[in-house]
Order: structure tokens, then sequence, then C-alpha cells
């Protein structure tokens, strides 16, 4: 996902006092489920995005959503957003920090798109073969189901994708056929 600067620059600061106070993996989780919560609820995301409700109605909704799940330096995040007018980049915010946590931590996030769902040696091969990629590196798979892949797998990593599905292989059959210089006689 591209995160705006706005986000990234809020989700920086909220991480670097978190390590500051010993309390980056507590904030994680929290950021985590509030990146979550907002992706998972369409009401909540119009709610903060909303111009027309006011900020202390929205800081009552969110207390009621996060109140006693999160800890008290996200809390205090969230009311700071609020007060700021920017509870409409929260959800942006919380996955920002996911990034950069990844990032600070040296760890990638493999797309992998298969048309039906990985096994357990399957799944081992590919994370094996993105960690020699990416030596030093660990890696994170975040599988889906793609049934128009027709077979094979597709591996995204960062902006580098490796292509190894049966619909891909068709696709570039059906190229080379176009191409075909044969002219019959007549």
């Amino acid at each position: 996902m591209n995160t705006g600067p706005l986000a990234y620059r809020y989700a920086r600061s909220l991480m670097q006092l978190a390590q500051e106070r010993g309390e980056l993996e507590a904030v994680r989780e929290d950021m985590l489920l509030v990146a979550e919560t907002c992706a998972n609820n369409r009401d909540l995301q119009l709610l903060l995005n909303s111009p027309v409700i006011k900020a202390d109605k929205k800081g009552k909704v969110l207390g009621r959503i996060f109140g006693g799940k999160v800890g008290e330096m996200t809390e205090r995040f969230i009311n700071l957003l609020l007060r700021k007018g920017r509870e409409s980049a929260l959800a942006e915010t919380a996955q920002a920090f996911q990034e950069a946590y990844r990032r600070d931590k040296g760890i990638l996030v493999a797309e992998v798109s298969s048309a039906i769902a990985l096994n357990d040696s399957a799944r081992a091969e590919v994370k094996r073969m993105a960690e020699q990629r990416h030596p030093g590196k660990s890696i994170l798979l975040k599988e889906t189901v793609d049934p128009a892949l027709i077979g094979g797998l597709v591996v995204r990593i960062g902006d580098e994708q490796l292509d190894g599905s049966i619909s891909r292989a068709l696709a570039d059959l059906r190229r080379k056929f176009s191409e075909n210089p044969y002219i019959p006689e007549i």
C-alpha cells in the first residue's frame, strides 16, 4: 500500500516514541487492531472521514470501540489525531506504522497468489525461495487464492514479481501465436 506523507510522518513519530519508552511491540499490536478494525468496518471509515460529525462525537465512538483494548500510548495518539483534525488519517497511519515496523525489523512481505490454497510444503518452499533472493531478511507470507490463475502461483515482493501461473503461460502463447510470420501460399 502506498501511504501518504502525513500518515507516514505520524506513524514514524509514534514508532520512535514507542521505541524510546520500550512499548514498541504493544503499540504495534494496537495499531494492527486499529488497521484491521478500520479496514473491516465501512461505517467507521465513513464516520472518520465525515466533515459533518464533530471531533468529540468521533472521539466517543473511537473510545467505545478501542477503550480497554489498546494501550495508553495508542489511546493518546488517537486523541492527538482527533485534536488536530486528522482522524481521517487514522487507518492509513495504522497501515503506515505496520510498514515502518516491518522495514525497521527487516521483514519483507511476500504476497503469494495461487489458484488453490497452498499446502505446508509449498508454503515452506516459497518462503525458502524468497529468503534466498533476499538474504538477511525475514519473510512474511500473505496468501490469496485466485482461481483465474488456473494453476501455478504469482509471488510479489515489493516491486519484484515472479509469475509462474498457467494463465500467464497461456497469455504468452497467445501473444506468440499472434506474431506468427507464416503466410500460406495460395
